[in-house]
């Protein structure tokens, strides 16, 4: 078992990384930032989508390219390392796992295709505000074919074309797809930490909306989000890395007292602190990358650990980037605030960390309880 890139994959990672060097600098998500687009970049996500990426891990029977998913990850690092501002995550992590996971084959053939040239733009709706997901607190219902409700924060609410939606169903709750184009359907943009990830409130007035899988909606969605996080922890240590590097950078070109800052055994300990927790997110991560593209029954698990590791990893990459700069470091002119809030942003985006650190212990104790752990 070999878990690091093969040579072809490190060579996608490369030429995605000189991609994104051309196409998505920083001044893409600060443009987004001051306003720029629709809480994306229009520009950016067609030369995306022109790249083939959105078709990755689409099998080619739905117009995909098969590639793997241990190649979704790698481009996954890259366009974290960029923070490309883009709804990529949810129309190819969430929304065409979600159809792959649990949609009928009419489903796939209508849709995943869409997915691919980037004609759709999908997404998942799944809260109603702050706290945890639960059956007794969602609102959202369906009846006769029909959902209204309100759903919010819905992450690039504002660029989807499609959602699959949580909602009350005569069995109880379930997973629904809409489409974001139908009358009576209603958006209004919603303040973030990174509006370069544009986020909206979806209010749905008698929408019709198709059944996605069958059975218990949250267990369906808790499936979903195990993929996803795989993906999105590739995304949030590409992220770390680069303030990692940015970090060290700058601490080997700043003077102070007539010595490089990068000299002082503090700066040294915040980057070796910054360094070991990036190590250990990407040790988690390339073993949920396995587990993934291999269906092994230790993904429960391993996307967990990947979750918190790298959730944990960008967050203290972050915040320590932005205290190397010093006083530059929380200007509006330096970059470190883009990475920090990105940082919260990938935290929450699929549940707190707290939520996923529940998830890990409650697998390994359920894997203690059936004597599989010694």
């Amino acid at each position: 078992m070999n878990f690091d890139f093969t040579d072809d994959q490190k060579s996608l990672k490369e030429e995605a990384r000189r991609f994104l060097t051309d196409a998505s600098p920083l001044s893409a998500a600060r443009g987004v930032l001051e306003g720029e687009g629709d809480g994306y970049d229009a520009r950016l996500w067609a030369r995306i989508v022109e790249q083939g990426w959105c078709g990755a891990a689409i099998p080619e029977t739905y117009g995909g390219y098969a590639m793997g998913y241990v190649e979704l990850c790698a481009l996954a690092e890259e366009l974290g390392r960029a923070i490309s501002p883009v709804p990529f995550a949810s129309s190819v992590y969430q929304f065409a796992e979600s159809l792959m996971l649990g949609g009928s084959e009419a489903q796939k053939q209508a849709l995943l295709p869409g997915v691919v040239t980037g004609e759709m733009v999908g997404t998942v709706a799944t809260t109603e505000g702050p706290g945890e997901i639960a059956a007794g607190r969602i609102n959202a219902r369906v009846a006769n074919g029909r959902l209204s409700g309100t759903k919010l924060p819905v992450v690039d609410g504002l660029a989807a074309t499609h959602a699959v939606v949580l909602a009350q169903g005569d069995d109880g709750p379930g997973l629904y797809i809409a489409d974001l184009v139908s009358d009576g359907v209603m958006r209004e943009a919603v303040a973030t930490i990174d509006p370069s990830r544009g986020a909206a409130r979806l209010t749905f007035d008698d929408v019709p909306v198709e059944p996605l899988g069958a059975g218990d909606g949250i267990a369906l969605l808790a499936r979903i989000e195990e993929r996803a996080a795989v993906m999105i922890a590739f995304e949030q240590i590409g992220g770390a890395d680069r303030c990692l590097e940015m970090a060290r950078d700058y601490a080997l070109e700043r003077y102070a007292f007539g010595r490089q800052i990068g000299s002082y055994q503090a700066i040294k300990h915040k980057l070796a602190d910054v360094f070991t927790r990036n190590a250990v997110a990407r040790s988690n991560a390339y073993y949920a990358a396995w587990a993934l593209s291999t269906d092994s029954g230790e993904l429960p698990v391993a996307a967990a650990a990947a979750r918190v590791a790298a959730s944990s990893a960008y967050w203290l990459a972050s915040k320590e980037a932005i205290q190397v700069f010093g006083g530059i470091g929380v200007t509006w002119e330096a970059d470190n605030h883009l990475f920090y809030r990105r940082a919260r942003h990938l935290q929450l985006v699929l549940g707190s960390p707290s939520t996923w650190k529940r998830r890990l212990v409650d697998r390994l104790e359920g894997r203690l309880a059936a004597g599989e752990l010694a």
